[in-house]
């Protein structure tokens, strides 16, 4: 039996079997809970509620109008069949000239046009997932080292690590002042990655991040890009949530950020974004590499020929951006969506005492529930999680996931799902805090009663005592040995 096993492993590669692809984690072991039992309000009542998966399904409806009054925008529409010809056939790694273009737009718009971005450094790829792997196979070879800002998205370590060979080494940010990115911090991993002799080639950021749903400061910013500068090294910046921003600061794209610095070496600053988060639309795999070194253009070109997006999705998106009245419309109605749905979750939560780390993007909250763990450790965060999991039936992701250094902050997607959904998961998590609580006072008052018992006995044992041997008590006597 053991050599059949053996043997069977033998005929896959290392790249496919190895373990760097991060699944063997919660994050993922929630997914699959919810995926045998999913929630649903008449089916399945009792099921579990998918809080794991960021995806924005607020402004579906707005992307549907759009498609049904402009049905030319698809080739498989009896108004848009003539273009089939023009789009089936091949096209080559650079994508539609019209899709660039549309994307370069959109991506200045969502961040409030202060940069005009370049259509011929778009590249793309399948997803965020593809785009962040290629950027990766550009910059670095197995071995060498990232640094990666956390807690950050746990889905990175199969993005940045598994087929490429790279190292991930954590920053450690702190939630004494709000997981903010220091200086101090950066160094102190760069030290460390190099004690550990890991050739460190750059760092990754989120920005806004995931998990936290915060944006980052132009100081932090500008902080990144002159450390870079100086240990040269690259900068990667993720901003595939770029656009679900509901609250100040405004969004700040790297490539605003390096505009107005002096001395900065474009070559090191690379961006990552996709459609997928800001659009609502993961299931059309448009990811977008964009870098300023020429050299990493044309090799993630090149790479792209393994995660091209369809020229029929390219097509209608194109048409879609280029609407400049209805992305400006979605964005605005997209920001006041997300900002209703961020309030309704975190004011209800507040309710019954449960705090969120404050935040102004993305399409998920930092919840912090680190008062209702038995003990102060990971062990018991991941206690917790399994209590609302499978008796609660909620998944939501806890912070080990995340690499966070502190336990018992956990991850809460709330754009995924319908009002009603939002008012069962609330009403559960409400009834498991209050229960919780309610379970600990008992729990406290029958402590209070033991000890006020015992206290009681003992005071009256000891007064008895003093009036029968007011002396000292001889070792030999009954009282020291009823005492003992």
């Amino acid at each position: 039996m053991e050599f059949k096993r053996k043997n069977k492993t033998q005929l896959l590669s290392k790249i496919a079997t190895n373990d760097r692809h991060g699944e063997n984690s919660p994050y993922f072991d929630g997914w699959k809970a919810y995926d045998n039992n999913p929630f649903h309000p008449t089916q399945n009542p009792n099921g579990v509620i998918q809080m794991g998966l960021a995806e924005n399904k607020l402004c579906f409806d707005l992307i549907k109008k759009w498609i049904m009054e402009n049905p030319d925008a698809s080739i498989c529409t009896a108004e848009g069949v003539d273009k089939f010809k023009d789009v089936a056939i091949f096209q080559d790694y650079h994508g539609l000239k019209e899709f660039r273009e549309a994307i370069a737009k959109f991506m200045g718009r969502v961040g409030g046009n202060k940069v005009t971005f370049d259509a011929n450094r778009i590249v793309m790829s399948s997803g965020a997932t593809g785009a962040n792997e290629t950027i990766m196979f550009c910059l670095a070879d197995p071995g060498d080292a990232f640094l990666l800002p956390s807690p950050y998205y746990p889905g990175f370590a199969r993005d940045l690590r598994w087929r490429t060979g790279l190292e991930i080494v954590p920053v450690d940010c702190k939630s004494s002042n709000n997981f903010r990115i220091t200086r101090a911090a950066m160094e102190d991993a760069y030290e460390k990655a190099q004690k550990w002799n890991l050739n460190v080639k750059g760092i990754i950021i989120a920005n806004p991040s995931n998990p936290l749903g915060t944006t980052l400061d132009i100081e932090t910013m500008r902080s990144l890009v002159a450390f870079v500068n100086e240990k040269n090294i690259h900068l990667v910046c993720d901003e595939i949530y770029a656009a679900t921003v509901f609250d100040s600061p405004r969004f700040v794209s790297v490539a605003e950020v390096i505009q107005d610095m002096d001395c900065c070496n474009r070559d090191l600053i690379h961006i990552v974004y996709s459609l997928s988060k800001d659009m609502g639309i993961p299931g059309f795999r448009v990811g977008i590499v964009y870098s300023f070194n020429d050299d990493v253009m044309l090799c993630a070109r090149k790479m792209s020929s393994f995660g091209l997006v369809s020229s029929q999705t390219q097509y209608l998106l194109a048409s879609m951006l280029s609407d400049d009245g209805f992305v400006g419309n979605f964005l605005r109605e997209s920001s006041k969506r997300l900002a209703k749905r961020h309030y309704v979750f975190t004011k209800g939560l507040e309710q019954v005492g449960i705090s969120c780390l404050t935040s102004n993007a993305g399409l998920f909250f930092w919840m912090d529930m680190r008062q209702l763990l038995k003990e102060q450790s990971f062990k018991g965060e991941i206690e917790l999680w399994r209590v609302i999991l499978n008796e609660v039936k909620l998944n939501v992701s806890p912070s080990s996931s995340f690499q966070c250094s502190e336990p018992g902050w956990f991850r809460v997607c709330f754009a995924n799902m319908d009002d009603k959904t939002v008012e069962v998961a609330l009403n559960r998590i409400r009834a498991f805090v209050l229960d919780r609580e309610n379970q600990e006072s008992n729990r406290s008052k029958r402590c209070w009663r033991k000890k006020h018992l015992r206290l009681s006995f003992s005071s009256t044992r000891l007064y008895d005592e003093t009036i029968m041997s007011p002396c000292m008590i001889s070792p030999h006597s009954p009282l020291v040995r009823a005492k003992t």
